[in-house]
């Protein structure tokens, strides 16, 4: 770490404290699940621990490195093609939940979508650096053929392959940090609405012509007409939210959690954590996320450079941005996507990346002018 320069405490402890309450939590949620599957109740809990201690290395090791050295295209290529060879191989191993999602190694497993938002990230920030900078020709962010066309064509590669596993909800959000990064970088509101036009095609033929997808989003606009069936995780999971009240039934008394509630420790643990610990609980997660964005655009907004503020921002709305996608998917204001509650939802590629994405954020901090 440089002499003289501290990461940021605050980001640092809320991250801490998310991934606390994140290991607690998968304990409660799983236990049940994890007896039943592993014939040990600390089975799933174990293995996000074990996750938990790989992500806090590599956030320690990435915030004590200068991230000006991700600015090498040796780095940014390596990272992005590793994360392509990833996922063209998982297209071709067994399936896993009816999808092309992991790569199994003993017991171990790795999930290549969760590195490909990182990697896209990376990308984005020394792609567009260059081309934020005022010089003799100005921005040339909108350029098409420049700037737009290169820098959106790996990303689009990145967000189709994983789209093909099928995973629809992480592809969005790549899209998603993806645009932010650009109209951070200069993006002319006309280009968003051709982009945004663009996607309506594209949406309707991969969700409303896709019968599983289509079945999820009338879920989601009438639970109450299938309560047994598509609609009944999203109406377990607002009864869950339901009966915390303000202080919760206690931690470990959920009911909903008892085969109730669908993927109760993955991507609806938030509904156990608000059974559990009621709207207070509830409250300080979302407060904790909230700092988190604070200090994350803190960062981008004094970083020395433009490298690190795309950096900074990029990061921070993907952690962010997910979050608030999976409360809103618990509460039932958006549909099913399967996205997980960053540092607190089960699985351990996406506590890492997090974890690495986080350490890449504390770094930039410590520049911050």
């Amino acid at each position: 770490m440089p002499r003289g320069l501290r990461p940021d405490r605050c980001l640092f402890l809320a991250t801490l404290a998310l991934c606390v309450m994140g290991a607690v939590m998968v304990f409660s949620a799983s236990a049940v699940t994890a007896q039943s599957q592993t014939g040990s109740a600390y089975g799933f809990f174990l293995r996000q621990v074990g996750a938990l201690v790989v992500g806090l290395a590599g956030l320690i090791a990435l915030a004590r490195m200068d991230y000006r050295r991700l600015r090498s295209p040796a780095v940014v290529f390596t990272v992005l093609g590793a994360v392509l060879i990833l996922l063209l191989a998982v297209l071709f191993l067994d399936r896993a939940h009816a999808t092309h999602r992991w790569v199994r190694l003993g017991p171990a497993s790795l999930q290549p979508s969760e590195f490909a938002k990182l990697a896209a990230i990376i990308f984005l920030a020394w792609f567009l650096e260059p081309r934020v900078r005022p010089g003799p020709g100005g921005n040339t962010v909108n350029q098409v053929w420049e700037t737009l066309v290169p820098a959106l064509a790996p990303v689009l590669v990145l967000a189709g392959l994983v789209v093909v596993e099928p995973d629809l909800g992480t592809s969005l959000m790549i899209m998603l940090v993806a645009g932010a990064m650009l109209f951070e970088a200069g993006l002319s509101l006309r280009f968003l609405g051709i982009a945004i036009g663009a996607a309506i095609p594209a949406v309707y033929l991969l969700i409303v012509r896709v019968p599983y997808r289509y079945n999820r989003l009338m879920a989601f606009l009438h639970p109450d007409q299938d309560p047994q069936g598509a609609g009944f995780q999203l109406l377990q999971s607002l009864i869950a939210v339901g009966s915390g009240g303000l202080l919760g039934v206690g931690l470990m008394s959920s009911r909903q959690k008892l085969f109730y509630l669908p993927e109760a420790h993955t991507d609806f643990i938030f509904a156990v954590l608000s059974e559990e610990c009621g709207f207070i609980g509830a409250f300080v997660v979302v407060a904790l996320f909230a700092v988190y964005g604070w200090r994350g655009i803190r960062a981008s907004l004094a970083a020395p450079d433009d490298f690190g503020r795309m950096l900074a921002l990029g990061i921070t709305f993907l952690v962010v941005g997910q979050a608030l996608f999976n409360l809103s998917v618990v509460v039932g204001l958006l549909p099913t996507k399967g996205i997980p509650l960053p540092f607190i939802s089960y699985g351990g590629s996406s506590l890492v990346v997090m974890l690495l994405a986080t350490g890449i954020l504390l770094n930039i901090s410590q520049y911050a002018e």
